[in-house]
């Protein structure tokens, strides 16, 4: 079979789509793009080429041989003209984005001309509704639709495969991803969306094994790792309105290694971004410590960076979730004991979690609710949280807790934003209930602790519930609580000895007799001190002299060290200019070494090209010679 040149197979191809033998004009065509003669032809020859090949590819759904067919073409250009490449490759895109908005108009169409109004069921679509569920646009859809979706579907990841590591590409890569995860949001194709994360993800992985490679990614370059870091915003809002909150998670993971590695400042409404979409994550695992966290981190930002956030109601909005989501963190936690490993595993997580937050330490309760008191969120938020707040945390009450927080609570049930803190809520209240009770009673019958805790439904708690919430709390040694089944009361434990591993901060009355005796002794050393300074005042005399001497030797090594930290810094600063001088070298010499070896292989791909055409005349000429001779011997004979 005589090779198609270049030249002539689009003309032949096109020949072949006039008399309907489209399969066959594919073939034309790939035996001209995946041949290696085609390498050294011009491509403003084989550009149209091409997109008449993409054009048989989509319409056949031949998706492998496209795929084929770019991975030939890009290597072709890339080092020439990447506009042609984009060009072709934008074209396939636009082309399976085209068909299957064709096969959705095609299949409503069918299904309007099915639906007749006024047609009487049969007895046979009587038994066929019967033994199916399905109806007839979910058929035609899979029909007509679902396989032009699956081939979109190749068609993003196969452009994403041939874009990928390449500098001068890296735009249409960053496009095509965007393509794709609205692909995913239009059609809700949640198991592609996970696989074109993964995909992303190793190509990102990639990046450093590829970075010897003529026009690599440079994550180093600002503008390369903006434009990374805008695709994994999009991911990470995308995961969100689909609810893959795992994803969403390593989403946030993905991006904050890239925030590692920038040098620039992140835009604040991205990072707001960024804490919106952590809080949405921490309150579907249940984590309202760190939920918390991020919406104080979300309410900073948008504090002191969005002219939005001067509007009162969207201040008021804010404050009130951050002040309400710090209320909700559980004072004990409600999870059950656990071991060692176990305990190791979750101090790890929650490290990994201090880290994703971008704190120094691990948030707390405490710390929160005075960060919101240092920052005015509380004057900020409705009145009904102030009166909330100054319930739980200011006053002390016992007896008239619940009563008076029932219909806050009843209030926030009813807001569509507050009503998801409610059940926490009130896991808190009955924590401040017990401590507040402990400091005044040493017993209590259990029925009027039902009376005190007394809520609407489905917040209203049973004996069985104080008894495994007060349980769960002796157990992580939050409480000191007995219940007495006999005559059906608890004790506050009252043991000079007994010793809580943590006290909850909160308000109080008087400090219980464990606590008392625990702090005797730090008492009495203070008090003593305060004596020996009014009998002997020059002790306090000494302190004073001690303290200014340490003060003077703290500014000079202050100025010794500031010393040592300049020469040292100039030492590094030194190290570094060597060292970029060195590499820049390295860079300019393999840059060097490279065109040399390009130039090579070019005269000798010349070399070889000219020593066929030489070959295939001299092969034409002892042709021509032995036909001229047998038509002699032909003529003598």
């Amino acid at each position: 079979m005589r090779y198609p040149t270049p030249s002539n197979a689009l003309k032949r191809a096109e020949e072949l789509i006039a008399v309907g033998q489209n399969k066959a004009a594919l073939a034309v065509l790939q035996d001209v793009v995946t041949s290696r003669r085609s390498r050294s032809a011009p491509l403003t020859l084989m550009e149209p080429i091409f997109l008449k090949f993409i054009e048989l590819t989509v319409e056949q759904r031949k998706g492998k041989i496209a795929k084929e067919g770019l991975y030939q073409y890009r290597n072709m250009a890339q080092n020439s003209n990447v506009t042609t490449v984009e060009t072709v490759v934008k074209h396939f895109i636009e082309l399976a984005e085209a068909n299957v908005q064709q096969a959705q108009s095609k299949a409503e169409q069918i299904t309007l001309d099915l639906d007749d109004l006024e047609a009487s069921e049969t007895p046979e679509k009587l038994m066929i509704s019967t033994v199916t569920s399905d109806a007839n646009k979910d058929r035609t859809d899979r029909a007509l639709v679902t396989p032009w979706l699956k081939f979109l579907w190749e068609t993003y990841r196969t452009c994403l495969d041939i874009l990928r590591n390449n500098a001068r590409l890296e735009v249409l890569y960053q496009t095509t991803a965007n393509q794709a995860f609205q692909f995913c949001l239009r059609y809700g194709r949640k198991a592609e969306f996970r696989r074109l994360c993964d995909l992303l993800r190793n190509h990102l992985l990639s990046i450093a094994r590829f970075s010897h490679q003529a026009y690599a990614v440079n994550l180093s370059d600002p503008e390369s790792l903006q434009r990374h870091l805008d695709t994994r915003f999009l991911q990470l809002n995308a995961a969100s309105e689909l609810e893959l909150w795992q994803e969403a998670f390593r989403s946030v993971e993905d991006i904050h290694n890239l925030l590692i590695l920038s040098k620039k400042p992140v835009k604040p409404l991205m990072k707001a971004n960024y804490y919106e979409k952590l809080a949405k994550i921490f309150l579907t695992a249940d984590n309202l410590l760190f939920h918390s966290a991020a919406w104080s981190k979300y309410y900073m930002l948008m504090n002191h960076h969005s002219t939005k956030f001067g509007t009162p109601l969207e201040q008021e909005r804010l404050a009130s979730l951050f002040l309400l989501s710090a209320l909700a963190i559980p004072i004990i936690n409600p999870s059950k004991s656990r071991g060692y490993m176990q305990m190791d595993e979750s101090k790890h997580r929650t490290r990994r979690l201090t880290d994703l937050m971008n704190l120094s330490r691990i948030p707390t309760r405490a710390g929160l609710l005075k960060e919101a008191l240092n920052n005015n969120v509380i004057r900020k938020a409705t009145p009904e949280l102030r009166e909330l707040y100054n319930i739980l945390e200011v006053e002390f009450h016992p007896l008239s807790i619940c009563r008076r927080i029932a219909p806050i609570v009843e209030a926030l049930s009813k807001h569509e934003e507050y009503s998801i803190y409610c059940k926490p809520l009130h896991d808190v209240i009955l924590t401040r209930l017990l401590q507040q009770l402990s400091q005044v009673y040493t017993t209590i019958n259990l029925a009027m602790l039902l009376k005190l805790t007394q809520f609407p439904s489905p917040f209203a708690f049973n004996a069985l519930d104080l008894e495994n919430f007060i349980m769960n709390g002796c157990k992580r040694g939050e409480l000191s609580i007995r219940i007495d089944h006999a005559t059906n009361s608890i004790i506050f434990d009252s043991d000079l000895l007994a010793a809580p591993k943590n006290n909850a901060e909160g308000p109080r009355l008087q400090a219980i007799p464990s606590e008392q005796m625990r702090t005797q002794l730090a008492n009495v050393a203070r008090s003593m001190h305060v004596a020996i300074q009014l009998i002997d005042p020059s002790v306090s005399e000494a302190r004073t002299r001690a303290k200014v001497a340490a003060f003077k030797a703290a500014i000079v090594g202050m100025v010794e060290e500031h010393e040592a930290n300049r020469t040292r810094r100039a030492v590094i600063e030194r190290k570094k200019e060597i060292h970029d001088t060195l590499l820049m070298r390295k860079e300019k010499e393999e840059a060097r070494e490279r065109a040399i070896r390009m130039q090579r292989e070019a005269e000798a791909e010349k070399a070889r090209l000219a020593e066929e055409q030489k070959k295939r005349e001299l092969d034409r000429i002892r042709a021509d010679q032995e036909a001229i001779r047998r038509e002699e011997a032909r003529k003598i004979a």
